[in-house]
Parts: structure tokens; sequence; C-alpha cells
């Protein structure tokens, strides 16, 4: 039940108490999944995100050896273009050209259908491969470890978390603390916490 753009809310309105505009908050709350932002900034930076994480997301899976230049979709490529800097700008320039006096932020309708199809294809062959399924298992084995042991141990919690959520009690304060951990810090708490040290170490 995990969700980026309403624990980023959470972390700003109550674990930091940021006292953000309601134009800000809604923004945050609204750059990914259905929502709409109620600005232009903010439906701005919801394409933004979009941009950046398609295109950044075919070179991850393009170095680890998931796709090959070759297998990104023909239509899509001769739309956006070749490369990862021809895709961004036709996608910015085309979003700057669409909107460009308009009271609404949006792409033309060849550059929206093809990055919506470029999106379709990475779910289908990126984000839903069964290299990506195991270590997404292997992931969701160390949070649910870490969750279960700190629900054991809140004394081990940093103690901010425990009295920001001290109305709320401990699994809130789990939750956000982990989900407030970087990828390589989570891995480093498990192997910590659970991985036993070579012989003769102390």
């Amino acid at each position: 039940g995990f969700r980026h753009n309403e624990q980023s809310l959470r972390v700003a309105d109550k674990l930091e108490n940021l006292n953000l505009t309601v134009e800000v908050r809604d923004g945050m709350l609204n750059h990914s999944g259905d929502g709409r932002a109620s600005t232009l900034e903010g439906q701005l930076i919801k394409f933004a995100d979009r941009i950046a994480y398609i295109n950044h997301d075919i070179d991850d899976a393009i170095r680890g050896g998931i796709l090959k230049p070759f297998e990104l979709p023909r239509r899509c490529l001769s739309v956006l273009g070749e490369t990862h800097g021809e895709r961004i700008d036709t996608m910015i320039r085309d979003i700057v050209t669409t909107s460009m006096d308009q009271p609404f932020v949006r792409m033309s309708e060849e550059v929206r259908q093809a990055s919506e199809e470029l999106r379709a294809f990475l779910f289908e062959y990126v984000y839903h491969d069964e290299w990506r399924k195991k270590e997404e298992a292997r992931c969701d084995y160390i949070l649910s470890a870490l969750y279960e042991h700190y629900l054991a141990h809140p004394e081990q919690l940093p103690a901010e978390y425990l009295e920001i959520n001290f109305t709320e009690g401990a699994e809130r304060a789990v939750c956000d603390f982990i989900a407030c951990m970087t990828d390589r810090y989570a891995i480093d708490q498990f192997s910590e916490i659970f991985v036993p040290g070579a012989f003769g170490r102390r």
C-alpha cells in the first residue's frame, strides 16, 4: 500500500513540519498517479517526473542488460528520437510549444501517444520482467525483516520518529523510518542486524 507521493506529503507535513502552501502540497500529492495538480507548475512537475523516469529507466535497463537498444519500439523512436538526449529534448520542446499561452500544460497528441507507448513497453518488458520480479521479492524480504525487527525493538529507532509518531503508534513510526531509507542504507541495516560477522571479529 505504499505510495511515494502520499509519503512525500507526510514527510513535509508531519515529519519536517515545513508549513508549505496549499498549492505546493497539492503539486506534491498529484505529481504521479491519476491525480491532476490544480496549478500549472504542479502539472508541469508531473510531466517532468515522467520524462525523467521513462528515459533514465531505459538507460538503466540497457546498462543492466535487460534491454538492447534495437528492442525499443521503432514507432516511438521515430517520433521521440533515437537517443536519450533526443527523446528528452523532443518531449520538453513539445510541451513548451503545445502549452504556450494556454491555460494548461500538455503534450501534443502525437508525442503524448508515443510517450505512453514507450512507458507501456517499459512496464511490459522491464518493470514486469522476471528478473525484476525476483529482485523485488528479495527487496520485499529485506523490508519485511526490518519492519518486524524494529516493531519488536522500537527503542532502536531514532528518537525523532518515536516522538513524531507518539500518538500514532510504533507501526507508523517504523513505516516512516523505513520509508525514509535509501536502498543502500536499508541493505546496510539488514546486514548489520541479521548477517553474522566473520569469526574472530570483536
